[in-house]
């Protein structure tokens, strides 16, 4: 579904990523580690179609993004570190205009079914502002699946979540349906990304340095990769 091939990125004289080499099948929950500046934002928006590469080429269901971006956007649904939610407007309004956005067909019907799978459906007529971070986060994976896209990134979604926010986030997850998606995360905990995915990739200064499959995962393995290139 993702193929990343030979992916580099600068900013100015500064390489985010060296070469990256990434396949992601269908259905494939990939969880990506690393530290701050390791590159996974960058990987990600470039997946996306936020941010273009300086080298290499990145295919989405065998279309090259740098091709077909506009058309591809239909396949991703992105949670980032921002909501990307108007807050003066109610969870109905924003998800009604991005509806418009993506052209959607019978938009109130799903509309309903993504604010009720994220138990947010009594809240709909309430501004955002008035929302928690975690009902904001709720909002924000309302807002990424409400096109149905097979792929769905996420972008440390349990950042700025208390613990128990961030524990609800896997069933959430569930809720809305990752089993039939796939979904590329990262994030810092290692735990939740054990317990989420069914691959781990670590990413350390902008190269991938560790890829293996959870079923052939050594834990104390893993433990010594996290620590020594995410801490």
């Amino acid at each position: 579904m993702i193929e990343i091939q030979k992916l580099v990125k600068t900013f100015g004289h500064r390489v985010v990523l060296r070469g990256i080499d990434l396949t992601i099948g269908d259905g494939d929950f990939v969880t990506l580690l690393g530290a701050n500046g390791a590159g996974k934002t960058t990987l990600l928006h470039i997946v996306a179609t936020l941010s273009k590469p300086t080298h290499g080429d990145v295919r989405i269901n065998g279309y090259r993004l740098a091709e077909s971006a506009s058309e591809l956007r239909r396949f991703i649904g992105l949670v980032s570190h921002k909501p990307l939610l108007y807050e003066d407007l109610t969870a109905l309004q924003n998800l009604n205009f991005y509806a418009r956005m993506y052209d959607l067909v019978d938009a109130e019907q799903r509309i309903e079914t993504v604010l009720r799978q994220v138990g947010l459906f009594e809240r709909r007529t309430d501004p955002v502002r008035t929302y928690s971070r975690g009902m904001q986060q709720r909002l924000a994976i309302a807002r990424a699946i409400l096109h149905n896209p097979p792929i769905l990134l996420l972008d440390e979604p349990d950042t700025g979540l208390d613990q128990h926010a961030a524990d609800m986030l896997g069933q959430l997850l569930r809720a809305v349906g990752i089993e039939q998606r796939t979904i590329l995360m990262t994030t810092h905990n290692l735990e939740r990304g054990l317990s989420l995915g069914n691959r781990v990739v670590i990413l350390a200064k902008g190269k991938i340095v560790y890829d293996v499959a959870r079923q052939d995962i050594e834990v104390d393995q893993l433990r010594t990769q996290y620590y020594q290139h995410v801490g």
